[in-house]
């Protein structure tokens, strides 16, 4: 039989169903508490998001009053699902030309969920070119599926186009090789505070069980890069 490689993005809108992004309040709560505050985002700033999907995230920086940013997607199909208000702020394209045009021009830099996508020697490629496209004192926001944690193989095998699992070892290491460091590493929380009670203690029960327990045990793990 012959083996048909096949490219798993053409089918990428169906698969995660595309649709216009509906940020409702406990989303917006929950990207002030994950993204906002950890990384010290401020409205006055530029801020870049490489993968930006729908818009959601870029939808949610306009309503805390950032004006000034820029989304980047390699996908054209998102054409019909992202907002037109923030239309004219996204380039369905590859990346490099955005990173390159901007140059030592941002203050933020944001990747929900689009590292996972390279290999290693891809997403040491693109780190640097984000470096490169960062202000003095600008940091980047990264989010991955938690290679470490038994809940984050779900997340990484889940979707046949994820290329290589990172943790938080492997992530400081592509930060030092691209001149960044990894200011701060920490799970992505959700649910009701009950589930959320719940799951930090079976995370500390089982820490105390276990000989080499994962750094963070979240299914999603996030991590800020300065400069170095």
């Amino acid at each position: 039989m012959r083996v048909v490689d096949v490219d798993f993005y053409t089918s990428y809108r169906s698969f995660k169903h595309y649709a216009p992004p509906a940020l409702k309040a406990k989303t917006l709560r929950r990207f002030d508490a994950q993204v906002w505050r950890p990384a010290a985002f401020a409205p006055s700033m530029r801020v870049l998001e490489l993968g930006c999907g729908t818009g959601g995230f870029l939808t949610y920086l306009k309503t805390r009053g950032l004006n000034d940013f820029l989304g980047v997607d390699a996908d054209k199909n998102l054409a019909e699902v992202i907002p037109p208000d923030i239309g004219n702020r996204v380039v369905l394209d590859d990346a490099v030309a955005a990173l390159h045009a901007g140059r030592g021009t941002f203050d933020r830099v944001v990747m929900l969920d689009v590292l996972e996508h390279f290999t290693p020697s891809g997403a040491s490629e693109l780190i640097g070119l984000v470096r490169a496209a960062l202000r003095p004192g600008g940091k980047v926001v990264i989010r991955v599926p938690n290679g470490e944690s038994p809940w984050g193989r779900r997340l990484q095998h889940g979707d046949l186009t994820h290329l290589t699992a990172f943790t938080k070892a492997s992530l400081a290491q592509l930060a030092d090789a691209r001149g960044l460091k990894l200011e701060r590493a920490y799970g992505q929380r959700e649910g009701p505070l009950l589930r959320r009670a719940s799951d930090a203690m079976i995370h500390g029960l089982l820490s105390r069980a276990i000989l080499s327990p994962p750094d963070v045990w979240e299914a999603n793990l996030y991590v800020i890069l300065a400069a170095a």
